[in-house]
């Protein structure tokens, strides 16, 4: 009995020794493993890239839009800049993920919206608006975070470039200028026996005194004189208003963020005591104003958004662009508020418009 237990216990010995040595060359498969893994994790698998948006080569990119104010033509400018890039293989929800504020005119809040741009890494931003812009610049170039702006009418009054038409830093862009002297014909041509032709203007935007000096200068070839009514701040605006059509034939309105913040306002005053007002853009007609030589804020987006682009593939930096003018301007008309205010427009501008308006959008 004695016997068979330790003939039992020798054969016990003998498996766990033999289990033992089989287990031994597991060790290298899971080297293999952990370094599957590894290589998963930092080529990132088809899953990861949906949650993170990224792209199939594994490039995405994070932008920072900030814009100025609430008004049409700023947001037709975000718009178009998305569809740019969007038509340069630059998309939301695939490769790119885009945190968008807006300042609701507010030059300290834009501030504090570049600076959570740049707390968040932003790769690029985009500054819609002058007074945006400049904030931008001022806070990313410490950083070396390009900027690219849009709707700035004076880049090199608002030192954002220089006379040649050069970045002044990691900094490029759109300009929205207006064209002064068309519209001063076309309202030559719509009010022939207008003398005086009003504008209300932010003193804080240096686009708008721009365009100011550019509209004093050719005025008088027009046979108009221009009628200054400068505003501090949005509050000024009601009074200025009231004060500017006592004075007036018309009302052409600018690109001033500050005051085209207040156009309904501004159109219900003048609407009251039978006063035109002309738009700068084509937003501004589909609200109220009369008639425009304007831009198309969308085109002026896509442009911009082509060339932020090339930035962010690295196919230039933003000191290598100079910025860019869009040249194109239509005619746009509303027949609702000419028929409101006994006005008449032209067929030799209405038989060339880019359109014309029957109704009146309401804000």
């Amino acid at each position: 009995m004695k016997k068979s237990i330790k003939t039992l216990l020798l054969a016990a010995l003998a498996a766990a020794a033999l289990s033992g040595c089989s287990s031994a060359p597991e060790k290298p498969a899971d080297n293999t493993s952990a370094s599957q893994s590894s290589s998963s994790t930092e080529t990132g698998s088809s899953a990861d890239q949906t949650g993170s948006e990224t792209s199939k080569d594994g490039i995405s990119y994070t932008i920072g839009v900030g814009q100025f104010a609430e008004h049409g033509s700023l947001d037709n400018c975000r718009e178009g800049f998305l569809q740019g890039l969007a038509e340069e293989g630059i998309e939301e929800g695939k490769n790119l993920t885009v945190m968008y504020e807006n300042a609701q005119a507010d030059g300290g809040t834009a501030s504090q919206i570049i600076n959570n741009f740049l707390s968040k890494k932003a790769d690029l931003i985009c500054a819609i608006a002058t007074p945006m812009a400049q904030s931008a610049y001022s806070g990313a170039k410490k950083a070396g975070v390009p900027v690219i702006f849009t709707a700035v009418t004076d880049p090199v009054a608002a030192a954002l470039a220089n006379e040649d038409g050069t970045p002044v830093g990691e900094i490029t862009g759109t300009s929205d200028k207006l064209p002064v002297e068309k519209q001063l014909e076309m309202i030559r041509k719509i009010l022939p026996d207008a003398k005086t032709i009003g504008i209300l203007y932010s003193t804080s935007e240096v686009n708008s005194e721009t365009a100011i000096k550019e509209y004093k200068a050719a005025a008088a070839s027009y046979g108009f004189e221009i009628v200054e009514g400068p505003v501090s701040a949005t509050a000024d605006i009601p009074l200025a208003t009231d004060s500017i059509l006592e004075k007036v034939d018309c009302l052409n309105n600018l690109t001033d963020n500050t005051v085209v913040s207040s156009l309904p306002l501004i159109l219900d005053k003048a609407g009251k005591k039978n006063i035109p007002v002309f738009g700068s853009e084509v937003e501004q007609v589909k609200i109220g104003c009369l008639a425009s030589i304007g831009l198309d804020y969308v085109d002026l987006g896509k442009q911009t958004g082509k060339m932020a682009a090339k930035v962010l593939k690295g196919e230039a930096k933003a000191s290598e662009i100079n910025f860019e003018v869009i040249k194109e301007a239509a005619f746009y008309g509303n027949s609702k508020v000419a028929e409101n205010l006994g006005i008449t427009l032209p067929s030799e501008l209405t038989g060339s418009a880019a359109e014309i308006f029957t109704d009146i959008k309401q804000q």
